[in-house]
């Protein structure tokens, strides 16, 4: 089973590619295809032709996935893009750690 270091919900930033050095929030996952969803950022449009009476048709803005290794976490405590470590407590649950400042996150 594939994992990735980022989660549904988590503010993240962008590397590379045409939107670098854009925030979003993740809106899905795939680990599969090692892809995530992220809000605002890699934008296509789409043209969508009117299926019913009175629906508009036109040209709809969507997010596409993306590659995973793209994105990098934001720490909420330092605001930075943080790399990110495990810490296992006691319990032997593991939680996502930023290096830089040691916030759980």
């Amino acid at each position: 089973m594939n994992t990735l270091h980022v989660k549904k919900g988590d503010t993240v930033v962008v590397l590379s590619g045409k939107d670098k050095g854009k925030q979003g929030k993740v809106l899905s996952c795939d680990p599969a295809a090692g892809k995530v969803i992220v809000e605002g950022v890699n934008v296509a449009t789409k043209h969508a032709k009117p299926r019913r009476q009175g629906e508009p048709g036109g040209l709809i803005k969507k997010e596409t996935p993306m590659y995973a290794c793209k994105v990098q976490l934001v720490c909420p405590k330092c605001k930075k893009p943080a790399r990110t470590g495990v810490k296992i407590l006691e319990n032997g649950e593991k939680q996502r750690v930023c290096k830089a400042c040691g916030e759980t996150l």
